[in-house]
């Protein structure tokens, strides 16, 4: 059995995603120790309420170093709703804050005739997506106000390593998923997803 870590750095809704994971057959561990993160197949950073407090937390106990750690070390990372708009650059929410800049772009409040988007919502699947394979006609729960809704691929130089991104919509397009290398994230919950967001973790999950 794989072992992953749930990224523990004061985040709500922590163990719907536990549950979720130790579902699909996965050792789950909650813990915010880095040599413990280190180890584990699989690294989850979920993500709720407002950016800037995330990323406060999160450097709170040294997550940024810890995660780009991982990734440079080519090791599995998974962010799930703010865990996915932390890797961008920065969020325009409130006052503004920086992300961790694992890619170029902007989060920016969704321009849509209701806000928050709340409810289930089908995904435009990039060609060769892992994570949605035998899932492109299933629909995922969305929470949220702010999202990328740019394509911020256009800033990266280059062809090789390019993310392949995915799309849905809510009075815009926006950045439903991104899948890169060794680190994916989506902006939906999984967790809250039923059986298509369990088996998202699941495709997730065999790629440890």
């Amino acid at each position: 059995m794989k072992t992953v870590a749930v990224l523990d750095y004061g985040s709500g809704n922590i163990r719907s995603a536990v549950r979720a994971l130790e579902y699909v057959g996965l050792d789950v561990v909650l813990t915010a120790d880095r040599q413990t993160i280190e180890n584990v197949a699989g690294l989850v950073v979920p993500g709720v309420g407002a950016f800037a407090s995330v990323m406060a937390q999160l450097e709170a106990v040294d997550a940024p170093s810890t995660i780009d750690r991982r990734l440079i070390a080519g090791r599995p990372v998974l962010g799930i709703c703010v865990g996915l708009q932390v890797m961008f650059e920065y969020s325009t929410e409130h006052a503004g804050a920086e992300g961790l800049g694992q890619w170029p772009g902007r989060v920016v409040q969704l321009n849509a005739p209701t806000i928050p988007h709340m409810g289930w919502s089908p995904i435009r699947v990039a060609d060769g997506s892992t994570l949605f394979s035998g899932l492109e006609d299933q629909r995922f729960y969305f929470v949220h106000s702010y999202a990328v809704t740019a394509d911020f691929t256009k800033q990266m130089d280059g062809p090789l390593h390019k993310p392949l991104v995915s799309w849905a919509h809510h009075g815009e397009d926006f950045v439903a998923a991104v899948e890169n290398g060794p680190l994916s994230a989506t902006q939906f919950h999984p967790e809250k997803s039923g059986d298509a967001g369990l088996a998202l973790l699941e495709n997730w999950a065999h790629t440890l």
